[in-house]
């Protein structure tokens, strides 16, 4: 049986054309009623094998979400993780490198991001800001930017020889629907706080930034660290995507309870 990450997952070192991927495909997950139930159920066994894997403290997942600003990332993990302890779960916002971070080298925060064994951590933004936003507002000289490529494929696939799965999702919203969310974070008081003027500027750069994104997703997607381009115009098919993938990814890393050394009998509590 196909699993759906299979739908989305881009071939490693496969040249991406995004123009030619419809940003509201909804063909995996049609219904919108039955994609919010799935989901459901999927955050409900995410928590259960997360918990395993909490318990086993043997390995970890990593959860990569880039994308354009309004694409969705912090509505994908509040739908995805609303059932998860949070206890195993950490989550970091990658912003604007501070004075210490730009003292060291650009994937050192990440590593220091990085979950430990029996966690899922999740990157909102992430390195690949590094060679996104750095390359289209040329942050960083061409062939510094070039090297980074090699530079995070040897950096992830340590992080996979040394026991975490990692997940990589591009959400992929059309320009059409993200001016009408930042249109939204305008119209609705209670939403305006998300707006940054900034995001105008990046939005008048957006094909340089397809680009950009089309070239991390080829040079950068691989078979300890693949690349998923998700739909993003609809909210419940990306979300319920995304959810689908993290539960496949969860039970074929099968964790399990440790098994105690002691028997269970040999004590009384009174």
């Amino acid at each position: 049986m196909a699993r759906i990450a299979d739908k989305f997952r881009v071939t490693p070192g496969k040249r991406v054309a995004l123009a030619k991927r419809d940003p509201a495909d909804v063909s995996v997950l049609r219904d919108k009623e039955t994609a919010k139930a799935r989901l459901e159920k999927d955050a409900e066994r995410i928590n259960e094998v997360q918990d395993r894997l909490y318990a086993e403290g043997q390995r970890a997942l990593l959860v990569i979400l880039q994308g354009t600003d309004t694409s969705g990332k912090d509505g994908t993990i509040r739908s995805v993780f609303n059932r998860t302890g949070p206890l195993g779960v950490s989550v970091t916002a990658f912003r604007r490198p501070s004075e210490e971070e730009l003292a060291h080298d650009f994937l050192w925060r990440a590593h220091l991001a990085c979950p430990r064994r029996g966690m899922i951590g999740i990157f909102n933004r992430s390195h690949y800001e590094d060679v996104l936003v750095a390359r289209v507002r040329g942050f960083a000289p061409a062939d510094e930017i070039e090297a980074r490529y090699e530079q995070i494929n040897a950096f992830e696939k340590m992080l996979a020889l040394n026991g975490t799965t990692i997940l990589k999702f591009m959400l992929h919203i059309s320009k059409e629907e993200q001016a009408k969310r930042l249109q939204d974070r305008l119209d609705e008081p209670e939403s305006r706080w998300k707006f940054n003027p900034a995001d105008l500027e990046d939005r008048k750069l957006w094909d340089e930034f397809q680009k950009a994104y089309e070239i991390m997703l080829a040079r950068c997607s691989t078979a300890w660290a693949p690349w998923h381009v998700i739909p993003a115009d609809r909210k419940w098919a990306r979300n319920a995507a995304i959810g689908a993938i993290v539960r496949e990814t969860l039970e074929a890393m099968a964790p399990e309870y440790p098994t105690v050394t002691w028997d269970p009998a040999a004590f009384a509590i009174e």
